[in-house]
């Protein structure tokens, strides 16, 4: 028995290693590993791409109404009384149980394009879930990148932080010198710690800010939320090598939405066509087979067999103006989908200007916060060595501290709003990434 625990332990503890090990061997996440897991496991682009094959189903069911429609009947009639040998039936006399068995075979030859536009109409519902698709999976692949870059600008806000701990903690040792020699006063001492407990508490923030960047990324990938995540630094500056006008014309030739607006004109078209069939007469050809007996099995000695071939052609000469109301409600709907497809590029083109605009002035910013560190750093070097030689105060030393994290967070911001601002920029044209 104890030899059993011995082998289930050491089996448990192989079992737990090889999935710390595999952690650990899975490293850091890139962006392009991200965007594929989000891809395969987000519910809302799955559900997005089984509409896909609901539109199909309705498509192919289109396709029936062009075909022949089988129907079959099966009847039993018992009389009050014998029927006569006029009967209806065309049995003999003295029957009073009538067994019919009928089929029909209908065919449509023309139902006043009803059929066609009717199938027009399905398959542009494919083409327009298609396109739903296409929309939800590049808004999910936007959604990631700016998950990544919140991520990677938590951790650099992480790091400045950490690094403001450490000037201050060092400036505390260097006035805590001072004062054991009488060099400064006790106040100096208080303020530097102050300043360091401050400078410790915005690293609890900036730790905390991290942590809830991380969690909701897991939930974006559908991941447990308090799982171990590592990701690349990406965090860089690459030049947009294209014009305003050049992402305009990418945008409206590439978007998903407007190509869903032209689809929805095309359907509502149909739907006119749909409408002025009552205007056409429809026009069927028919095969009908009809068997009476009086046996259950229609085979008996009393029988009768009949078979009709018909063309029926129906029109509707007076339904009180219904159709031409339905075909003028329908003309309304064609009119408001343009309007809503003018308006959509309104919209586009005003959201691709935006992004844009913001994504130029993240880049100026991220030239003018790289001149700001470095500026800052040489201050804050100049008057350490002045404190050091007591020609400088504390509070020199502190504001040079705080004006470099500044300038740090400032430079890692707008790294970050540059990099957001080009990715809902690309999402704007229509890209798909990678």
């Amino acid at each position: 028995m104890r030899m059993m625990w011995t082998v289930g332990f050491i089996l448990l503890a192989i079992f737990v290693g090889a999935q710390a090990w595999g952690q650990a061997a899975q490293g850091p996440l890139t962006l392009e590993e991200s965007i594929k897991i989000a891809l395969e496991k987000d519910l809302t682009l799955h559900s997005a791409v089984i509409g896909i094959e609901g539109s199909e189903f309705r498509r192919k069911e289109a396709i029936t109404n062009f075909l022949p429609l089988w129907t079959g009947q099966y009847a039993y009639t018992r009389y009050n009384s014998p029927i006569t040998a006029g009967g209806s039936s065309g049995l003999g006399p003295g029957n009073r149980d009538v067994f019919n068995l009928s089929s029909t075979v209908n065919q449509p030859l023309f139902t006043g394009f009803f059929n066609l536009a009717n199938y027009r109409f399905a398959k542009l519902g494919v083409d327009l879930s298609k396109a739903s698709v296409d929309s939800v999976k590049k808004d999910l692949i936007l959604s990631v990148r700016v998950g990544y870059f919140i991520i990677l600008r938590a951790e650099k806000f992480f790091d400045v932080a950490q690094q403001q701990v450490k000037q201050f903690e060092a400036q505390l040792e260097v006035t805590k010198a001072f004062f054991d020699v009488g060099i400064v006063p006790k106040n100096d001492v208080l303020q530097a710690e102050v300043n360091l407990a401050n400078a410790r508490q915005a690293l609890i923030k900036a730790e905390n800010d991290l942590a809830t960047a991380k969690a909701s990324f897991n939930i974006l990938l559908r991941r447990e939320i308090d799982t171990p995540l590592e990701v690349v630094d990406i965090l860089e500056y690459k030049p947009f090598p294209l014009k305003y006008e050049d992402s305009l014309e990418e945008a409206l030739r590439l978007r998903p939405e407007i190509k869903a607006a032209q689809l929805n004109i095309d359907q509502a078209k149909e739907n006119v066509k749909v409408a002025r069939s009552g205007f056409f007469p429809t026009i069927s050809l028919a095969g009908n087979y009809g068997r009476t007996s009086d046996e259950v099995g229609l085979n008996g000695d009393l029988k009768s067999d009949r078979w009709t071939i018909q063309t029926l052609a129906t029109m509707t000469l007076w339904n009180w103006g219904n159709t031409a109301f339905k075909v003028g409600e329908n003309k309304v709907r064609v009119n408001q989908a343009e309007d809503s497809k003018a308006q959509l590029i309104l919209s586009i083109t005003l959201e691709v200007r935006d992004d844009y605009l913001n994504m130029l002035v993240a880049e100026k910013n991220i030239k003018v916060a790289e001149k700001a560190i470095e500026q800052a750093e040489e201050n804050l070097r100049m008057n350490e060595e002045r404190y050091k030689y007591q020609v400088a105060t504390q509070t020199d030393v502190i504001l040079a501290v705080t004006l470099l994290t500044q300038a740090r967070t400032n430079y890692y911001g707008a790294l970050s709003d540059f990099n957001v601002a080009k990715a809902q920029l690309e999402r704007g044209m229509g890209r798909m990434y990678p």
